[in-house]
């Protein structure tokens, strides 16, 4: 196999793991099977933005810094913002790098408020029904 079809490959198969993530990111916390796994990511995300971020710039994801080293090795010449790609590669509307930053934290801060009062909520639950018995 060329090296030109591995980075096609891995071009794809980290845009689909990165969107991923982010989806799950968004809605994970509306099934309760999957919240304590969505507060991690969330949480995973959230670290790598404000932790790792202090040292390689805010809002830093080893997830897009990756990506983007296979995509310059394909030629492309990429946005700063990983939001800024699948908006306009899903919809094909060029978000401004302001807009792509609201979005990306009003989503990340709407997340994390409902997987948080809803995993609080599981537990407490959890924590009666344990009582009862």
């Amino acid at each position: 196999m060329s090296d030109i079809h591995l980075l096609k490959i891995l071009n794809l198969g980290l845009f689909v793991f990165h969107t991923s993530w982010i989806a799950f990111n968004c809605v994970g916390w509306a099934w309760r099977r999957t919240r304590r796994w969505q507060l991690l990511t969330l949480t995973l995300t959230a670290l790598s933005w404000f932790g790792l971020g202090i040292w390689y710039g805010w809002g830093y994801c080893p997830c897009t810094d990756w990506h983007w080293q296979v995509r310059s090795r394909l030629g492309y010449a990429d946005p700063p913002s990983y939001v800024q790609l699948l908006v306009e590669e899903l919809t094909g509307i060029a978000l401004t790098l302001e807009a792509a930053n609201s979005l990306a934290v009003g989503t990340l801060m709407l997340a994390g408020v409902l997987s948080l009062v809803l995993n609080v909520r599981d537990l407490t639950a959890q924590l009666n029904k344990t009582a009862d018995n």
